[in-house]
């Protein structure tokens, strides 16, 4: 079976840098316009062209989501946008209404097109139907079995793709139209607010202001709350589908999200297909120790193994769980050259959260394991010595015992609440 494509989200055009960085063979990501996650940095134009660029001189592959339920008012330039697109070489568009299925169809007959998940795809036939309209792929949805999976896959007349990753939505296939009624902002034009996340009570119809719990928790009930996604240990089951691409979501995710995920899932995919399933299983301990660094809720396996109950929802909280804080990046050799620091790129970090002289960092680089070192020295861009970073993208000097590569990301541990 072939190695499926590892595709990552790219919410702005640094997560785009981070995503290939540590392994991802394409990226999705949106325009300015006609993408449902209108809170995501997204990609304006000059973005696309240099994504694009950055993506084909790599030998990666780029699509971009046009993937709103689309009024008539959004068809106008629409066009024009599609057109743009195809002129920029972007390997192929994510897709869920018909109308700009059949657009692009006629307009840009030569750009892919991907079904999107929200088409809610569950069956061959459904499939088959699409790809005769001219979809090349389909994001299957994520409400599927892996019994369905193995009946549905081998009758598939085009590629498919599955989410292995990330944020589950509790609507079926991320139709929503709670934050619609409940904030005025459409999830299906990409301006969901999550209400699906916050705390509810009952209230009987004569008793107006007498909220009861429906769960004895002094911080509410969150019934809608879903766990995160993640069918990495699962892999091996997946293999024989001879699935085209693995999907991560996570486009409103932090770039050390990116970097940390798409690492570990580049890692399992080469060792799951080059070495065998049972080197596969030595080192799952150790991804999914990986796995539990990165800000998440708790993790289940969505659908893959039946319709999931109450143990896939957290009715406690919607917090998230986070044990390490993403405290910098290490600059890359063209950003060390603009603050006139190249010789020194190294050792030249942009703090993201606060940190200090003395604190333990462990160091996420694209190849290799994590290590750590305690920081004994920084240094702002007039080189005067600091003890601590604490402005906002702060550039600072940081001393290391080796080189630090770019692309790294410096991370430490949080302490826990009392």
């Amino acid at each position: 079976m072939n190695k499926p494509e590892l595709l990552a989200p790219a919410g702005d055009f640094e997560k785009l840098k981070f995503a290939f960085a540590y392994g991802a063979d394409a990226v999705y990501a949106g325009g300015a316009s006609f993408g449902l996650r209108a809170y995501a940095g997204n990609l304006n134009d000059n973005e696309l062209k240099w994504g694009a660029e950055y993506a084909h001189r790599l030998g990666r592959k780029i699509y971009i989501a046009v993937n709103i339920f689309a009024h008539e008012q959004d068809f106008a330039g629409l066009k024009d946008y599609l057109i743009r697109l195809t002129e920029l070489e972007i390997d192929g568009i994510i897709v869920s209404d018909p109308g700009i299925l059949s657009l692009a169809r006629k307009e840009t007959p030569d750009l892919a097109v991907h079904l999107s998940t929200q088409a809610n795809c569950t069956n061959a036939a459904s499939a088959n139907f699409w790809f005769s309209q001219g979809v090349r792929r389909a994001v299957l949805a994520r409400e599927l079995t892996l019994e369905e999976l193995k009946t549905l896959c081998p009758q598939a007349q085009g590629e498919l793709e599955i989410f292995v990753h990330g944020a589950m939505c509790m609507s079926y296939s991320g139709r929503c139209l709670l934050s619609n009624y409940l904030t005025g902002r459409d999830a299906n034009h990409g301006e969901c607010t999550h209400p699906c996340r916050w705390g509810y009570a009952l209230v009987e119809e004569k008793r107006p202001g007498q909220y009861f719990p429906l769960e004895e928790d002094v911080r509410g009930s969150y019934i809608f709350n879903s766990h995160d996604l993640c069918l990495l240990p699962h892999l091996p089951l997946l293999k024989d589908l001879n699935l085209a691409s693995y999907k991560i979501e996570g486009r409103m995710k932090s770039a050390y999200y990116v970097a940390s995920t798409v690492k570990v899932y580049r890692e399992a995919l080469d060792v799951l297909w080059e070495q065998g399933e049972t080197k596969f299983r030595e080192k799952i301990p150790s991804w999914l120790a990986e796995m539990d660094k990165v800000s998440h809720r708790d993790y289940s396996t969505g659908f893959l193994f039946g319709k999931p109950g109450a143990e896939a929802h957290n009715i406690e909280t919607s917090n998230y769980i986070r044990e390490y804080s993403f405290v910098g990046r290490v600059l890359e050799q063209e950003e060390c050259v603009a603050i006139g620091k190249g010789s020194e790129c190294g050792c030249w970090i942009e703090q993201r959260n606060h940190f200090r002289e003395g604190d333990e960092v462990e160091v996420l680089v694209p190849e290799g394991d994590p290590w750590t070192f305690r920081v004994n020295g920084l240094w702002n861009l007039d080189g005067e010595e600091t003890d601590v970073a604490r402005h906002p993208q702060q550039k600072l000097k940081i001393a290391a015992p080796e080189p630090l590569k770019p692309f790294s990301i410096l991370r430490k541990v949080v302490p826990a609440r009392s």
